[in-house]
């Protein structure tokens, strides 16, 4: 079972992902990739050369097509599964505009108040909910 921590802070450089909780109008976005029948939250991997804040837009972008949107950092955290820690950026984004399509592997996204049943990460993402709640983010 992998274990999640929280830190406030963490060197930039250990970053590998980038995780962002969504809201437009009020409501949550999450993504459903084409290959799954499970619902995640948008994010990605950083590629090599790529800041952290950068790498969150682009996958904001990416996967769920949002175009205007003012982004910010909540927290670092890791994820250690088979005693292997690695470290992402948690961050919050205010959508304000989507693309007509989107041009990724996500198949759709879902603008809800309610929290997916059916994560695509179970053992991760309510663990993170739980993190976004205890900062009075929801």
């Amino acid at each position: 079972m992998p274990e999640v921590k929280f830190y406030k802070k963490t060197e930039e450089k250990n970053f590998k992902f980038a995780v962002i909780f969504a809201k437009y109008k009020g409501k949550w976005v999450f993504c459903k990739h084409k290959e799954r029948d499970t619902y995640e939250l948008p994010g990605g991997h950083r590629e090599p050369g790529e800041e952290i804040d950068e790498a969150a837009g682009r996958e904001l972008h990416e996967e769920t097509g949002a175009i205007d949107f003012a982004i910010r950092r909540i927290c670092a955290y890791s994820v250690t599964e088979n005693g292997e820690e690695t470290f992402g950026m948690l961050y919050f984004a205010d959508v304000r505009t989507f693309e007509k399509e989107l041009h990724s592997e996500i198949e759709k996204i879902i603008i809800t108040d309610e929290m997916p049943t059916e994560w695509t990460y179970p053992l991760i993402q309510p663990l993170i909910l739980g993190k976004v709640k205890e900062l009075g983010l929801l």
